[in-house]
């Protein structure tokens, strides 16, 4: 099993947001960053949304930050551990400037990024920026296509309805070949099989353990799947959010696993169910010191029992 570990502080989603987040600022992102990159954690994870509606800020938050943004800051603040945007919204940007953005990065940092991406749900956020909603899948698809001629070929040329492209340069390519990796979010069949199509990857919400070996089992039916089998990952969170999907209205306490005996045990069922990344959230801890002591303890009492 591999581990993702949450940055704190980023967002302030009722349902997982600890006491001392709301308060806290680049600072103490930053130390947060810089301790795990200390310890054997193979990703931060980075939410993102680029502006809330206000009828959603109760139920979601209004503090969102933008993905490559701040993973392109968490990148330098440090050295070893890996970052995964969880989940960028493809349909919002140009293919060929996020393609830049992505190769950038990952050229500077030593191949450090991983994309999560995915077609997003907030209609009035595709509003506001100027993106057809009902069209975010078949963007999303072409999107995908885009970027990876962009980092893959020697002279980048791509027709599509969305984007078109040709005598072009595009350097520096990414460091990480053939391209970095890209885990496809979202629940959907048509989420399953972009993932299976496109992705290295697929990021659940909302889907539980029990859900998990029959999802698995519809991408496997995919063409052209088993060619990346054995390096695709499945990203499933430690968190049991009690949530309503898409209106985010909390139906009871989401549960945060947080000692011992639980998280083995869940860690282990998640890895049975098919899991290869665990997606850990540090619980509603007081303060940042105390977080700080939760997430060393769990990286050397949880992780290397599943190393």
């Amino acid at each position: 099993m591999k581990f993702a570990l949450a940055t704190p502080a980023i967002q302030n989603y009722p349902a997982g947001m600890a006491p001392w987040e709301p308060t806290a600022g680049g600072p103490e992102v930053l130390r947060f960053a810089r301790a795990a990159d200390q310890q054997s954690w193979d990703w931060l994870t980075v939410p993102e949304h680029v502006l809330m509606p206000s009828e959603m800020v109760e139920m979601m938050g209004d503090r969102f930050v933008e993905g490559i943004a701040a993973s392109a800051v968490l990148l330098g603040a440090t050295q070893r551990i890996r970052l995964l945007t969880y989940v960028l919204v493809l349909p919002y940007r140009n293919p060929v400037m996020l393609a830049k953005q992505i190769s950038t990065m990952d050229f500077l940092t030593g191949g450090r990024f991983t994309l999560g991406t995915a077609v997003g749900h907030l209609e009035r956020e595709f509003e506001v920026l100027g993106v057809p909603f009902n069209e975010r899948g078949k963007i999303t698809d072409e999107y995908l296509r885009a970027i990876k001629e962009c980092w893959t070929a020697g002279a980048p040329q791509f027709e599509g309805e969305y984007v078109s492209f040709k005598n072009i340069a595009f350097e520096p390519k990414p460091l990480q070949k053939p391209h970095p990796p890209i885990f496809i979010g979202g629940n959907s069949k048509a989420a399953m099989r972009r993932a299976a199509v496109h992705g290295d990857g697929w990021i659940p919400w909302l889907i539980t353990r029990e859900e998990l070996p029959s999802c698995i089992d519809y991408m496997r039916q995919q063409a052209g799947f088993d060619a990346k089998a054995d390096r695709f990952e499945i990203v499933m969170p430690t968190t049991a959010y009690n949530v309503e999907d898409y209106s985010h209205e909390e139906k009871g306490q989401t549960q945060i696993a947080s000692e011992r005996d639980e998280l083995l045990r869940d860690i282990e069922l998640l890895k049975d169910a098919g899991a290869t990344v665990a997606q850990v959230m540090p619980p509603r801890l007081d303060s940042l010191d105390q977080c700080l002591e939760w997430v060393e303890w769990f990286d050397s009492e949880i992780i290397p029992n599943f190393r």
